[in-house]
C-alpha cells in the first residue's frame, strides 16, 4: 500500500510539473532559472580563467613550462607567496628593532640603519661609544625572528654645538 501511495504521489507531482511547465508562467520561470544558471556558470568560468591567468596555470603556460623542463608549475605561485611573506616578516623585524632604538635614550635611531634578511640583522651607521654598539646589538638580538646580528656600526664622537 505504501508503494502504491508513493507511486501515485510521484505521478501527481510529475503531472503538476508538466502542467506548470506548459503554462506561460511556467515557461518564463524555467527560462529565467536557465538564464540564471547559465550566467552563474559563465561567471564561475571567467573567475577560474582569471585565476589561472594570474597564477600562470593556463594550458599554454603549462606547456611552456614542460618544454623548459620545470617540475611543478604550482610551485611558482607558492614561492611568490613565500617571498611576499618573508619580505613582510623582515619588515616587521626591522620595524621592531627601530622602535626599540627609538625608545632607548642612549641610542639614536636616526644614525643607526637596520636591514633584515632571512633573520640576519645588519646594523650600520654611527654611535657615540663601543657600549652603544653593544646596546644596539643586544636590542636587535632580543627581537623575535632574529637569528644573527651583524654590526658595521662606527664609533664617532658626538659633535659639540
Amino acid at each position: 500500500m505504501r508503494i502504491f501511495l508513493s507511486v501515485l504521489a510521484g505521478i501527481v507531482i510529475g503531472g503538476a510539473a508538466v502542467w506548470f511547465y506548459h503554462t506561460k508562467e511556467g515557461k518564463t520561470t524555467v527560462r529565467a532559472a536557465g538564464e540564471q544558471i547559465e550566467n552563474g556558470a559563465k561567471a564561475a568560468r571567467d573567475a577560474v580563467q582569471e585565476k589561472l591567468r594570474v597564477l600562470d596555470l593556463r594550458p599554454e603556460d603549462v606547456k611552456e613550462d614542460l618544454a623548459r623542463g620545470t617540475q611543478i608549475v604550482r610551485r611558482k605561485a607558492r614561492e611568490a607567496g613565500k617571498a611576499i611573506a618573508d619580505a613582510t616578516a623582515y619588515a616587521r623585524v626591522t620595524t621592531a628593532i627601530k622602535a626599540k632604538l627609538l625608545a632607548n635614550r642612549d641610542l639614536s635611531a636616526l644614525s643607526i640603519s637596520v636591514n633584515t634578511t632571512e633573520g640576519v640583522v645588519t646594523l650600520s651607521g654611527t654611535v657615540a661609544s663601543p657600549e652603544h654598539i653593544s646596546k644596539a646589538m643586544l636590542l636587535a638580538y632580543d627581537t623575535e625572528g632574529v637569528r644573527e646580528v651583524v654590526s658595521t656600526l662606527q664609533v664617532k664622537a658626538p659633535t659639540k654645538r
